[in-house]
This record gives C-alpha cells, sequence and structure tokens, in this order.
C-alpha cells in the first residue's frame, strides 16, 4: 500500500486524512503535543515534527511515497520559519528519502500580487507586494526546484478557503451592516473545503506537477459574495464608502483554467454558502 504524510494537519488535513486512508496509510504531524490524541483518530499514524529538524524529517519520511505540505504560521512573524526554513529543511531530507515520488504544497495565490482586477494564470509572473508573499514565493521556488525524474512537485495555489466550520458568514458576519471602505469590487477568489480536497486526491491519482491555481472558477467581487451571504443569513447588507481606501491588499482575478484541463471536475465553481 502506498504510504503518505500530510505535513501540517490542520483543517486541510484534518479533511483529507479520512479520504486518503481509504487507499493509502496516513502518518499526520502536528508541532504541538496537544494535539497528538485528535490526530490519532484521524490517521494511521500521528507524530509532532518541527519543521527545522532535519533528522526528524529524514526519519518521518523513511518509505513514504507521497507528502501533502500544507503548514500554516501561527502570526505573521513565524512565516519564513514556517514556511520557507520547513521547505529548505525539507528538501535537504528529501535528498537521503528516495522513496518519495510526489511532494504536494499549498501555497496562496497572494503571491501574484496587485493585478487592478485583471485575469492571472500559471504563466503571469508573481509580484509579491509584501514580506509575507514574498516569502511564500521563495518557498514555492525552493520546493519546485527539488523536483526530479523521480520526484514530482505539484505546487497548488489557494485562493481563501471556506466549508464545514468555516463558513463564509462566521469568517464574514462581523461585516453585516457595516460601512466598509472601498467599493467593492475587488475580486475574491475562494476554494470550497471540498474542492480543495478534491483536488490534492486528484493531483496524487494524476501525478500532477508544477503550479496550479486552486481557486474557483467564478471570481465574484468581494460586494457580491458579501451580499450573498448576508441576504441568505437574513442580515443588514454591508455598504461601502468609495472615499476610503480599500482595505483590500492585492485584487486579481484567478483562472483555474489549467486545472479543469488537466480534468478536474469542480464541485462549487462559483463561491456559494452551504447549508
Amino acid at each position: 500500500m502506498t504510504n503518505a504524510v500530510i505535513l501540517g494537519c490542520g483543517y486541510v488535513g484534518r479533511s483529507l486524512a479520512p479520504r486518503w486512508r481509504q487507499t493509502m496509510t496516513v502518518t499526520a504531524t502536528t508541532t504541538t503535543l496537544e494535539r497528538l490524541v485528535e490526530l490519532q483518530t484521524l490517521a494511521d499514524y500521528a507524530v509532532v515534527v518541527k519543521g527545522n529538524d532535519l533528522a526528524a524529517m529524514r526519519s518521518l519520511l523513511h518509505n513514504q511515497q507521497v507528502l501533502l505540505v500544507s503548514v500554516g504560521a501561527p502570526n505573521p512573524n513565524a512565516y519564513e520559519e514556517t514556511y520557507l526554513h520547513t521547505a529548505k529543511t525539507l528538501v535537504a531530507a528529501l535528498q537521503e528519502s528516495p522513496s518519495v515520488q510526489q511532494v504536494i504544497y499549498t501555497s496562496s495565490y497572494s503571491v501574484y500580487g496587485d493585478r487592478g482586477g485583471d485575469w492571472v494564470d500559471e504563466t503571469t509572473p508573481v509580484k509579491p507586494i509584501n514580506l509575507k508573499a514574498e516569502i511564500l514565493a521563495e518557498t514555492e521556488q525552493v520546493l519546485l526546484g527539488a523536483a526530479h525524474d523521480s520526484l514530482k512537485v505539484c505546487v497548488l495555489r489557494l485562493g481563501g478557503i471556506y466549508g464545514a466550520g468555516r463558513e463564509l458568514v462566521k469568517i464574514f458576519g462581523r461585516a453585516a451592516g457595516s460601512v466598509r471602505p472601498g467599493t467593492g469590487e475587488e475580486a475574491s477568489n475562494w476554494i470550497h473545503i471540498d474542492d480543495l480536497v478534491g483536488v490534492i486526491a486528484f493531483a496524487q491519482q494524476h501525478h500532477l506537477s508544477g503550479i496550479y491555481n486552486l481557486v474557483g472558477t467564478v471570481p465574484l467581487t468581494t460586494k457580491e459574495l458579501l451580499d450573498r451571504v448576508f441576504t441568505m443569513h437574513h442580515l443588514p447588507l454591508a455598504t461601502w464608502d468609495a472615499s476610503q481606501p480599500s482595505s483590500r491588499s492585492y485584487n486579481a482575478r484567478v483562472s483555474n483554467q489549467k486545472l479543469r484541463d488537466a480534468g478536474y471536475k469542480f464541485i462549487y465553481p462559483e463561491t456559494q454558502e452551504t447549508l
């Protein structure tokens, strides 16, 4: 049976583990001892691993074929340690882990920067506008640089994640009835957790490599999205003050055409609250 590791088993990993366990033996990792008990119920094995611990990473990868890197920084100051240092440690460990055939990494579309609402795809050069996005872009390159004939590396540039336990009304509910800065016309790019899990499974099954945007097919504007969510939950709509600068630091409509061309069929092509 194929062995798979979920490095950083948070919201994404918890949703993915039961699906992968149907066909693979799954090891889930966490950086905190307190989460071990929970992960032991979701995966076949659960271990505590720090991203900068080379010896532990080598041990983790022994006799594994598939690795999902889905780490998350606990705060903005931890981005370099969480993403870049983990990637560099991982690449060093991979050099001594010939069994690993594929690495899948969940990145972010924020690496495209502010495009003024223009469409971007995987051929669009990255243009990070802050340190966090710069670190994410560099992390992608470190991992992609580890690819070779026997190791495929797949980078998924995610939109905002929503779904069970992370409903849009929970994310945006406090904004109901408020006055928001800007016009709300910026593009919003989201991905439902069911599609996120579906694409990771698809990428593993089809041995995808390279960069893929993982967002819904139809990018609603922020105003359209909030209006839909608040209307569905019978909440007062937000209003917009165009005299104030928008709080959004990037604005791009992200295309998922490459994933669809590869054969993936989206469950939620348009962002929508699911009850």
